[in-house]
């Protein structure tokens, strides 16, 4: 089975922790010290918070993969579209290890699906100095930013 995931960026760590476990009556089951990810089963998704200087908002939408096998389906769906994909096999981000497929939608979202393999003790391979993490260079993400106060009130 699948599970929806959705990663914000966060001005700070701490009141974002405080919300989102009051919003779900749940505590994350993994805080650093710049990263809370609470695996809900009500509402079924991986939601994720950081505060690694990203602009503020959505950083991605993703599908996780529990199984090797859900995640090669995904990656099929993908070429079905032609959509532009980058494949990372084994990478490092988010305190895990995994495999996965980035693509932006036609909005100009960023996409991760993913299989994880295992949870590393660093955030990612850019603690080590040898790149970045999470949204792959090319892949971008939009925010609702507003032009005016009047758009503000009916963003997204």
């Amino acid at each position: 089975m699948k599970r929806m995931h959705l990663h914000v960026s966060v001005p700070e760590l701490e009141p974002a922790i405080r919300f989102y476990s009051h919003l779900f009556a749940a505590e994350p089951s993994v805080v650093k010290g710049d990263y809370a990810k609470w695996m809900l089963e009500d509402p079924r998704v991986n939601f994720a918070v950081s505060a690694r200087g990203a602009p503020l908002g959505l950083n991605h939408l993703g599908i996780q993969a529990e199984e090797a096998g859900e995640l090669d389906e995904l990656g099929q769906r993908l070429d079905a579209i032609d959509a532009d994909v980058h494949e990372e096999m084994g990478t490092h981000c988010c305190y895990a290890q995994s495999d996965k497929y980035w693509t932006t939608d036609p909005g100009g979202i960023a996409w991760e699906s993913y299989h994880t393999l295992g949870s590393i003790p660093m955030f990612g391979a850019q603690d080590e100095g040898t790149g970045d993490c999470c949204v792959p260079e090319g892949t971008s993400t939009v925010s609702c930013q507003p032009a005016s106060d009047n758009e503000a009130k009916g963003c997204c």
